[in-house]
């Protein structure tokens, strides 16, 4: 009897196993990549990203052929900044300012985790060099620990960072 019970809820289990899987292998077998705006939105972490990107103007242009390496910032790296901070770079007459914190993020060319672990420094889209550290087998950028690295998209790489880094 223990036999029956373990064929019906290993084919539940089974199952499941495909249905939340599947579209995920799906995915990363012959479906088209997705570009690095759409995979952060798909993500669902990097919705004040979004906003930002979309308040800046800069959607487009990361959806563009790349490639580019995004140090994007999580919603809760978002959170640690001043209150008000957020609102007010998404104000259109700080566009500007936005423009500048946003492409500081964004590095020409695709740069892997095994590539950034060599660097010291990078230049951004902003024209300004972010400072690498690699210590104690951590990555920061900036002083932003990266949390997450390598995430592919069809027009680059994403590293995800715990904190929002601000040029000069």
């Amino acid at each position: 009897m223990r036999r029956n019970v373990r064929r019906p809820l290993a084919a539940l289990m089974l199952g499941l196993t495909t249905l939340v899987a599947g579209p995920v292998i799906a995915g990363n077998y012959g479906a088209k990549q997705s570009d690095i705006v759409d995979t952060a939105v798909a993500a669902g972490s990097f919705k004040t990203l979004a906003a930002a990107l979309e308040a800046g103007g800069l959607v487009e242009t990361l959806k563009g052929d790349g490639p580019f390496t995004v140090f994007a910032p999580t919603d809760e790296a978002f959170a640690k900044l001043p209150a008000g901070t957020v609102e007010s770079l998404l104000k259109p007459e700080n566009k500007d300012q936005l423009v500048a914190v946003l492409t500081y993020h964004v590095v020409p060319g695709k740069v892997k985790a095994a590539d950034v672990v060599k660097l010291t420094s990078a230049k951004t889209v902003n024209g300004q060099s972010v400072t690498i550290k690699v210590a104690d087998g951590s990555v920061s950028v900036d002083g932003a620990k990266v949390t997450a690295t390598d995430i592919a998209a069809s027009n680059g790489v994403i590293h995800v960072i715990d904190s929002v880094i601000l040029p000069n």
